[in-house]
């Protein structure tokens, strides 16, 4: 509490006189107001206050100027500092809370009129991060009492990573056929989800060029998005090889804990060459070549392309339209991984194999396709190319 005591004298009578008819003024600044209280200090010619009268003055209430990041900005970055400008000097900031969702750190005092959350993580990519400031005697408190009137609510979101960072963590996780090797330790925690200088390197020599080709360091591609895919399903998340709050939450936990991903990396060629044909990459190396397959008939052509696999079921219902206007409806095709739209790797009793059979999808012989089903999981990589048909 501040004591101040003022003591102002009535003009100046004839010599000392004048003290008998002094005015003493205390001013008490306490819980945020000021109280100014008069004492009569004997008679004289003028009228003053009753003895004891009191006249209360409120403080200046505390208010919020700004803050940075402003409430609802957008595409913060994850190593932000969170500024709070108060209009007038400020005590503590001991009983501010915390941030929701949780962030580690300490909110401290950098000026008399300024508080900043020193973070020691970084704010997870895509999340929306709030604080409420409180009012009255929880919160802040300025040096002449006054508190703020209402609370005081700012909410941000963080900017989602980029492409590059995901990579690196991927790598790190054994997600990808490529490592990836830090220049040196991250330099803080706060810089989790910032891209790190280093290197990327293939596992294997043996990687076949239509897989090494579709890769590109630091942008989007369907090597990344497999490799997210695969991620969200071992993580039981929604799968849509998008990495979210939730991917980067799992993902970095799982860096900080060295937990890496047990699988190995496999990836199938299919070959509409005739006699077609499926070849699946085990690490790098052959595991099954010259798979004899079927793919579809001219007007339900399989695709070109590569696509990652995002539907895995032992059993599934087809049905549909042939191109000569047939119908068809197979309620039990054994081991199916769908990886573009309605096609599927899976098994399927034809007289032969190797040549345009289907209605789009890659048909193999059963036993085959029991073979390899293990090992197409979600977010495997299927290419398929050939000629036209």
């Amino acid at each position: 509490m501040s004591d101040y005591k003022i003591l102002v004298p009535p003009p100046k009578r004839h010599g000392p006189a004048w003290i008998a008819g002094a005015i003493v003024i205390v001013a008490l600044i306490v819980a945020g107001v000021v109280v100014i209280t008069h004492h009569s200090q004997g008679s004289g010619h003028r009228a003053t206050p009753p003895s004891g009268h009191s006249t209360t003055i409120a403080a200046p209430p505390l208010s919020v100027v700004s803050t940075t990041p402003a409430t609802g900005a957008t595409n913060v970055a994850s190593d932000a500092t969170i500024t709070v400008q108060l209009s007038a000097p400020i005590t503590t900031v001991a009983d501010l809370p915390p941030l929701n969702p949780p962030v580690p750190g300490a909110w401290k005092k950098t000026s008399a009129t300024v508080v900043t959350f020193a973070a020691t993580a970084a704010f997870t990519p895509t999340s929306t991060e709030s604080l409420t400031i409180p009012a009255g005697p929880t919160g802040l408190r300025g040096t002449a009492g006054g508190t703020l009137a209402a609370p005081v609510t700012v909410s941000f979101t963080v900017a989602q990573a980029s492409t590059e960072r995901l990579q690196q963590l991927l790598a790190q996780g054994n997600y990808l056929p490529l490592s990836f090797t830090p220049t040196a330790p991250l330099s803080s925690p706060v810089e989790a989800f910032t891209s790190q200088p280093g290197t990327f390197a293939w596992k294997w020599p043996g990687t076949p060029p239509s897989l090494t080709s579709l890769w590109s360091e630091g942008t989007e591609n369907v090597i990344t998005k497999g490799a997210v895919m695969n991620f969200e399903n071992q993580h039981k998340l929604t799968v849509d090889g998008v990495a979210g709050k939730q991917v980067w939450t799992a993902l970095f936990a799982d860096i900080t804990a060295g937990k890496a991903n047990a699988d190995p990396y496999t990836y199938v060629s299919v070959s509409k060459t005739l006699p077609e044909n499926l070849t699946l990459y085990n690490n790098g190396a052959v595991q099954f070549a010259g798979i004899a397959v079927n793919t579809g008939v001219p007007g339900a052509d399989t695709a070109d392309g590569t696509y990652p696999v995002f539907e895995h079921i032992t059993s599934s219902r087809m049905k549909g339209t042939n191109p000569d206007g047939s119908t068809y409806d197979d309620p039990n095709v054994p081991w199916a991984a769908y990886f573009n739209g309605g096609d599927a790797l899976h098994g399927f009793p034809r007289a032969t194999y190797g040549s345009p059979q289907s209605n789009g999808c890659v048909e193999m012989a059963i036993p085959d396709a029991a073979t390899t089903w293990p090992l197409t999981p979600i977010g495997t990589l299927v290419t398929v190319a050939g000629p036209a048909s």
